[in-house]
């Protein structure tokens, strides 16, 4: 992915009311700072932040939180963010480091036309291999559920053989998500990957923790 440098990112990043500067502060007490017990979605790797700042719109009894490490990209959603939208937060962060700002608190994870990391010797990257995978094993809030939609057909089959290995049960899969059930939310990417007659595939899936 190409990024565009945006020129006044740290003035946008510094002035913004909707990202959290020190995320680390909030490890374990993210009801806390949102100032209720609904549920905390969170999405890794959230690109110009479409998906996430729609869904806040549309599910205000949810908590949204967008996660991207890149500060031009973060800025450009920053500035999306409509005013007055009090159940979503942005925080510029490496999931590498997920387990440093959550603990026991996420109700769901979205993992959105992630880097596909195409080499073999990189697999481990990929935010839905079992790298990962262990370490969302200590945010989340009893049952596990991720969301993950991509173009990339070998990430997709690879996630798929991971979140299986890993004790998760796919609860629903598509590999033409626009032609199956065409979602009210999408992605930018995904806006154009379709427009362009590319197949969306997407898989939900989930690991009940008392079985």
């Amino acid at each position: 992915m190409r990024l565009r440098n945006v020129k006044n990112k740290k003035e946008i990043m510094d002035n913004s009311l909707y990202l959290v500067k020190d995320p680390t502060l909030y490890k374990g007490k993210w009801k806390e700072f949102f100032g209720n017990n609904n549920p905390i979605y969170i999405e890794i790797g959230m690109g110009k932040g479409k998906f996430i700042i729609d869904n806040a719109i549309h599910y205000p009894n949810i908590n949204f939180i967008g996660i991207e490490k890149y500060d031009s990209v973060i800025a450009k959603g920053l500035q999306k963010i409509p005013e007055g939208l009090d159940n979503l937060v942005m925080v510029r962060w490496d999931a590498l480091n997920i387990n440093d700002i959550f603990s026991k608190e996420i109700d769901r994870i979205y993992l959105n036309f992630s880097d596909p990391w195409p080499k073999k010797r990189h697999h481990l990257r990929r935010l839905s291999s079992r790298v990962f995978l262990e370490k969302y094993e200590d945010i989340f809030n009893g049952k596990r559920i991720i969301e993950m939609r991509t173009d990339n057909r070998d990430l997709f089959q690879y996630s798929l053989v991971s979140f299986s290995e890993f004790g998760y049960t796919l609860e629903n899969v598509s590999l033409d998500l626009h032609t199956d059930d065409m979602p009210e939310i999408t992605t930018e990417y995904e806006d154009k990957f379709s427009k362009d007659g590319l197949p969306i595939y997407y898989v939900m899936c989930n690991k009940d923790v008392n079985k």
